[in-house]
C-alpha cells in the first residue's frame, strides 16, 4: 500500500475516542466479569462442603488464598462499573478510561491468579499426585500465551511505532 493510501487512524474528538474506547472496554470487561463472578460464587460455596474440613491445612490455606484473590479479582473487574458511575457526567472520560483499562488490566492479572490456585487447589484433591503442579504450570503456561503473548506479540508486529498510545 502507498503512503498517500494507508490509513493514519479515525478522526475523531478527544470525547469521541474515550467514548468509544470506553464501549469497547466494557464490553471485554463484561467477558471477564462474568468468569470471575461464576468461579467466585462456586468457592464461596466449597468451604460449605462436608469434604472441605478434610482438607489438609495445605489445603486450606490454598482455598482461603483463592478465595482473597477471586474477591479481589472480582472488585477490580467491577470497579470500571462504579468508576463510570461515579464520575459520569464530570467530563473526564478519557481519565476515567485510563483509570479503567487499568484496574481491568489489574482485575485479568487477579483472575489468572484466582485460576491458578483454583486449578491447583482441585488437583491437588482429586489426584493426590506428584505430576499436579507441572500440570498447573502448563495451563498456566497456556493462559500466559494466550491472554498475554499473542496479543503483545500482535501488537509489536502490527503496530506503527508512531500509533502507540496510553489506553
Amino acid at each position: 500500500m502507498t503512503e498517500a493510501g494507508r490509513r493514519t487512524g479515525r478522526d475523531e474528538t478527544e470525547e469521541e475516542r474515550a467514548d468509544r474506547k470506553w464501549g469497547e472496554l466494557i464490553q471485554e470487561v463484561r467477558v471477564a466479569q462474568t468468569g470471575v463472578q461464576i468461579l467466585f460464587g462456586f468457592l464461596l460455596t466449597v468451604v460449605f462442603q462436608p469434604k472441605y474440613v478434610r482438607l489438609t491445612d495445605t489445603d486450606q490455606v490454598i482455598y482461603i488464598v483463592t478465595v482473597v484473590l477471586g474477591a479481589c479479582a472480582t472488585g477490580a473487574l467491577i470497579g470500571p462499573v462504579s468508576l463510570h458511575r461515579l464520575v459520569s457526567g464530570r467530563r473526564v472520560k478519557p481519565q476515567a478510561v485510563r483509570l479503567a483499562s487499568r484496574l481491568t488490566f489489574v482485575g485479568l492479572l487477579l483472575l489468572l491468579a484466582t485460576m491458578t490456585s483454583s486449578l491447583l487447589l482441585i488437583l491437588r484433591v482429586a489426584t493426590h499426585d506428584a505430576y499436579v503442579p507441572y500440570l498447573v504450570t502448563g495451563v498456566v503456561a497456556w493462559y500466559l500465551v494466550c491472554w498475554y503473548g499473542l496479543p503483545l506479540w500482535a501488537r509489536s508486529k502490527h503496530t506503527d511505532r508512531s500509533d502507540d498510545q496510553d489506553d
